[in-house]
């Protein structure tokens, strides 16, 4: 036990140094604003969708909500249904048991709809593509606005495809 403390003594603070994202953070947060006030005069209300994803985006997904990222300040929120929601995040490629729920989901939400397929699985159907178990990429099975490219896509990556998707809609988002 003293050989460890010791050793730990010795060795010292060893971590990495802090990441200088904060700007980037900060400036690409208030373009989302900007962008929302513009396009929908109100917040962007965002249902997520686990269409048979490994977790891995919606663990980077739950990380813009805690308090290092916090994109509530900046007009974005997470609704539990579709109905109140003004866009879709689809993470995973589309098992063919989660088809029938993502549709009746977009079906559900009011118009001008936003598509946003998140990680490699979403976009594209990653390492699992199209089998007798899955439809493949989101744009399969209903049609997709922005696609964000990543396994899992960080959190900035995440929030620059909702500014794209935002954007998106220029001329039917105010009705």
């Amino acid at each position: 036990m003293l050989r460890i403390l010791n050793k730990i003594l010795r060795t010292g603070m060893v971590s990495e140094s802090i990441p200088s994202e904060d700007d980037e953070l900060e400036r690409l947060g208030i373009s989302v604003k900007r962008c929302l006030q513009l396009r929908f005069g109100r917040s962007l209300a965002i249902r997520q969708v686990d269409a048979g994803s490994c977790n891995g985006c919606e663990l980077e997904i739950h990380a813009l909500t805690n308090a290092y990222y916090d994109i509530e300040r900046f007009g974005v929120h997470f609704v539990a249904s579709p109905r109140h929601a003004d866009a879709l995040l689809v993470t995973g490629p589309v098992s063919r048991h989660m088809e029938a729920a993502l549709k009746r989901a977009y079906v559900a939400m009011p118009s001008p709809k936003l598509v946003i397929a998140a990680g490699q699985c979403a976009c594209n159907g990653g390492e699992f593509g199209v089998s007798y178990a899955s439809c493949g990429a989101v744009a399969n099975v209903i049609p997709v606005d922005v696609a964000v490219p990543g396994c899992p896509p960080t959190p900035l990556t995440l929030l620059q495809g909702i500014l794209a998707a935002a954007g998106a809609r220029k001329a039917t988002a105010r009705r």
